[in-house]
């Protein structure tokens, strides 16, 4: 139960995070728990990525995962409004 509240607490700023460096338009879904599920999707991505390419899923600590999360989050967004048109 304890890691699923860290994935949440992580998910929730890696995607506050994503949300203040691409910042969204008004037709795009907003809110607390939209931005904690996309932050959760990005770490998934990143982790899945990490696996991938090199084997690992990355180092386990907390600003690198906050880091993978949000960059993930972010290629999430950069996706999520190519594909919207």
């Amino acid at each position: 139960m304890g890691d699923l509240f860290w994935f949440c607490i992580i998910g929730l700023i890696a995607g506050a995070l994503a949300k203040a460096i691409v910042p969204g338009t008004h037709r795009e879904p907003k809110g607390c728990l939209m931005t904690m599920f996309l932050g959760m999707a990005g770490s998934i991505l990143v982790g899945f990525l990490m696996r991938l390419l090199f084997g690992t899923a990355g180092s386990g600590s907390f600003i690198g995962t906050i880091v993978g999360a949000t960059i993930g989050a972010v290629l999430l967004i950069m996706m999520f409004r190519k594909f919207w048109k």
